[in-house]
């Protein structure tokens, strides 16, 4: 049969079926958290980057907080001039204590941050 040049049909390829292994389904709503996180799934995922996300607010206040207190220091020491002795006394009785309350204060909150995460994760 000759081609007719005025038919304006698209000529259509052929469909290919592919197969494969069937995909292995759960119910999402039964899963457990630690599942989730073992598997990497979207959702472990989100678990992991919430956690992560409370411990960098966590050193981030810690950082401001730092910034705003230990930042000023050369400022207030080159106004005071030479007096070196008052420099290690406001090193070591107003900077020193704080610094060490802000430390202490990081660890317990970051220690509070993994064990609400543990309690999420398994209270499931």
């Amino acid at each position: 049969m000759p081609h007719d040049p005025t038919d304006r049909r698209v000529p259509t390829d052929r469909r290919v079926v592919v197969t494969g292994p069937p995909r292995r389904t759960r119910p999402l709503s039964r899963s457990r958290p630690r599942t989730e996180i073992d598997e990497q799934t979207t959702l472990g995922h989100t678990y992991v980057r919430s956690l992560m996300r409370s411990q960098l607010r966590a050193a981030l206040t810690v950082f401001a907080v730092l910034i705003l207190f230990v930042g000023p220091l050369p400022l207030v020491f080159t106004v005071l001039g030479d007096s070196s002795s008052l420099e290690w006394i406001v090193l070591g009785f107003c900077v020193y204590p704080p610094l060490v309350l802000l430390a202490g204060w990081y660890v317990r909150r970051a220690d509070r941050n993994e064990k609400d995460f543990v309690r999420l994760v398994e209270d499931r």
